[in-house]
């Protein structure tokens, strides 16, 4: 299998007809061994039935997983990377607003030796107060924070090379947080410009509430990304700070008692002293806890600590 499409669905009955004539239109002009997973998530309008019938009529490229109740957008792309089968991934919504027609150019980036595309939808066709600006503030602060430079996280649409996306899984809502774990793989990332058309039928099922998940997650994605493998440096940075915070501050107060003859007891600075002492004992003590547990993670599944590109000389067994 060259390529698979992974597609999440829910409750788009009207649109998915016109899914699959763009979906054959591209793929069929691209002479590849292609399959489309459509992970229906729940869905409580006829989309499931939809499905099945083309599923029906072509057992060949059209696989349908159908979800008991609706588990969200990651669940159900978790659940397609697991039962795909292409060398290539490609993600993209079922509302019509992702265009397959992108696909070709998606393509002809992965070979130029990238490992992940994400499009970018520069001239996007939705609400500029209730989508477009907060996903921009998403976007900058996830960039920010994680190091990994793009316009548009929340595309759905973009090409993954299955080795990326693997040794990692997907929860909540950290879908939109793929490039960042494939970037820590060492995957090579690159955007591009892809069109965005305005929905025709259904409705959006997102608003305002996404952008504070986005930030909530953002503090999962980096820890995961940059201290999981050594929780100390986060616990133990901060507990030292904590520790040096009250070292100064009962210095301050020393000093004010043998010159100025002030009581260092008396003082509230002193119980705050205590108690940044207290804390960033505590917080060193969660860090070594921590890198046991991390240990314990790594040896008992037997995770290697680092990821191989390629491999000269070397068989799969040695």
């Amino acid at each position: 299998m060259n390529l698979s499409l992974v597609i999440p669905v829910y409750n788009e009955q009207d649109n998915l007809t016109l899914l699959f004539e763009a979906i054959y239109k591209t793929m069929n002009s691209l002479g590849k061994i292609w399959e489309v997973i459509l992970v229906d998530d729940g869905s409580r309008d006829n989309s499931l039935s939809i499905l099945q019938e083309y599923a029906a009529k072509d057992p060949d490229h059209v696989r349908v997983i159908s979800f008991r109740r609706n588990f969200g957008q990651t669940a159900a792309i978790a659940a397609g990377l697991d039962y795909s089968k292409g060398e290539i991934i490609i993600l993209l919504d079922a509302d019509m607003q992702n265009d397959p027609a992108d696909i070709p150019m998606l393509l002809t980036k992965l070979d130029e030796g990238y490992d992940l595309v994400s499009g970018w939808r520069k001239n996007r066709k939705d609400n500029a107060v209730t989508r477009n600006f907060p996903s921009m503030i998403a976007n900058w602060l996830i960039s920010r924070v994680t190091g990994v430079h793009l316009h548009d996280y929340g595309c759905t649409l973009k090409a993954y090379r299955r080795d990326v996306l693997e040794g990692f899984r997907l929860y909540g809502e950290m879908h939109r947080f793929i490039p960042v774990f494939a970037n820590s793989v060492g995957a090579r990332i690159t955007e591009v410009v892809v069109n965005h058309h305005p929905r025709k039928f259904g409705k959006t099922k997102y608003g305002l509430e996404r952008t504070a998940k986005v930030v909530l997650d953002l503090f999962t994605v980096k820890f995961l990304v940059s201290y999981s493998s050594k929780p100390i440096y986060l616990f133990g940075g901060t507990g030292g700070l904590l520790m040096i915070i009250s070292a100064f501050i009962m210095a301050y107060l020393f000093v004010r008692r043998i010159f100025f003859l002030v009581a260092v007891t008396g003082s509230p600075l002193f119980q705050t002293s205590v108690m940044f002492f207290i804390l960033g004992f505590q917080s060193m003590l969660m860090g070594l806890i921590a890198e046991l547990l991390v240990r314990t993670y790594h040896e008992s599944q037997r995770k290697p600590t680092y990821t191989v590109r390629t491999k000269i000389n070397l068989d799969d067994d040695d």
